[in-house]
């Protein structure tokens, strides 16, 4: 039986931008992008820890190095400029492939604090 299992973790980012006017989505550094393993267009879950809320969207890449965290579209509504969020990606697992999550924790100005798995 498949499992669906939390496959990567941005932990305690801080929403830099958002953009009511555009199609959807959430922007992430292509740099942190490929440190958690989140593909571009990527479902992600994402939490909103200043506020509670919880969102469904797609992944767009932001700028390589530019720290860039944007909530666009409808999300955009959800959250506010200098939110800590937390986004999660999840995966479709057999129980003897699952080696757990990679967590990426942020700093306040998202640089990397720490890697975990």
């Amino acid at each position: 039986m498949m499992e669906f299992m939390l496959k990567a973790k941005i932990h305690m980012a801080t929403v830099t931008e958002k953009e009511i006017e555009y199609e959807g989505s959430i922007g992430i550094d292509e740099e942190l992008l490929e440190l958690a393993g989140i593909k571009i267009n990527e479902m992600v879950l994402v939490s909103d820890v200043n506020n509670g809320n919880r969102l469904v969207t797609y992944v767009i890449p932001e700028p390589r190095g530019s720290r860039k965290i944007s909530l666009n579209g409808a999300a955009a509504r959800l959250v506010e400029k200098g939110d800590r969020i937390i986004i999660m990606a999840f995966a479709l697992y057999n129980p003897d492939e699952y080696k757990g999550p990679k967590i990426i924790i942020l700093n306040p100005d998202n640089s990397v604090k720490e890697i975990r798995g």
